[in-house]
């Protein structure tokens, strides 16, 4: 090929290529334009950050808005507002209506009545209890309260309460109304069925239980590795002896201390004294065995103690 015809060629070419970065640049614009435009529809921060940035960092603005968060409450229990009522519409007279009691019960009910009692013998309660508290539907509740009077009288009152949707306020919507008492549960088979004889057992509960009560000693030194509990304080007695001692696994029952790690869960009958004479108490206790004896793992009276590992 003669050097005239490769001449030609490159000659050809030169505007080829200039075409091509030509075409690149129109590209450019028109994607800048538009970049531009969709920013200004999305807001002026938005149209900055595309005139700084350039077409390639241009995002979409969100078209959705986050969907709200929503709570829903819970309403509140109103057997301590049932209560005050009751309290303060038992101390109440109709004949003295601006008496403290008469005033707070009939803000807590307007449209509730006061009673009448006759002057000279105005039974007032010695105490007001809330004993049961049953929500009927959504913002209605029933409240038994039970109050005991100086002669040993106890009466109970179904009181019916209306409640907003937050459970934030509360108002007596009707008389107090006399009602029979709960009824007695039946009480379940007690799972405590191993009588416990005088052993190293017994001897544990015992010198625990007068460090525990009466100060009479450390109560760590009777506690499981781990166990962490506080002897009551001040000491409200002066002597604890044990009158019963059952468990529920018969390994309590053995003479001899088990192996270590055993466990065993008993129940503790006791008498403490003081000085205002004697008082029949229970305990739960679980024992485990460590090194020949019996040690506290946990005191479960009732409800938990505090008691336990850590």
């Amino acid at each position: 090929m003669s050097p005239g015809k490769q001449a030609s060629k490159g000659e050809a070419g030169a505007p080829t290529t200039a075409g091509a970065r030509l075409e690149r640049m129109r590209r450019r614009v028109r994607l800048s334009r538009l970049a531009v435009c969709a920013a200004i529809a999305a807001g002026p921060i938005a149209l900055g950050i595309a005139v700084l940035s350039g077409p390639a960092t241009v995002a979409a603005a969100p078209s959705t808005k986050p969907a709200p968060v929503r709570t829903v409450a819970v309403g509140a229990n109103p057997a301590g507002y049932a209560q005050l009522f009751v309290g303060s519409w038992l101390r109440s007279d109709a004949g003295d209506a601006e008496s403290a009691q008469a005033r707070l019960a009939q803000s807590m009910a307007a449209d509730v009545d006061l009673p009448g009692p006759v002057a000279a013998a105005h039974p007032v309660p010695e105490s007001v209890t809330a004993v049961r508290s049953a929500q009927l539907e959504a913002g209605a509740w029933s409240v038994t309260v039970a109050a005991q009077y100086a002669d040993g009288r106890l009466r109970y009152y179904a009181v019916p309460v209306a409640t907003d949707r937050r459970g934030a306020s509360f108002t007596v919507t009707g008389a107090p109304a006399v009602v029979a008492g709960p009824a007695r549960a039946e009480v379940p088979k007690s799972p405590y069925g191993v009588s416990v004889p005088d052993g190293a057992l017994s001897s544990a509960v015992a010198e625990f239980l007068s460090a525990y009560l009466t100060g009479a000693g450390e109560v760590d030194r009777y506690l499981s590795p781990g166990v962490h509990l506080t002897a009551v304080s001040p000491a409200p007695y002066q002597a604890v002896s044990v009158q019963q001692v059952s468990a529920v696994e018969q390994a309590a029952a053995d003479g001899q201390v088990p192996a270590d790690g055993t466990t065993v869960r008993v129940r503790v009958s006791v008498e403490a004294r003081d000085a205002d004479g004697r008082w029949p108490l229970a305990y739960e206790l679980a024992l485990k065995a460590r090194s020949g004896r019996w040690e506290v793992a946990g005191l479960e009276s009732g409800t938990a103690q505090g008691g336990g590992a850590r």
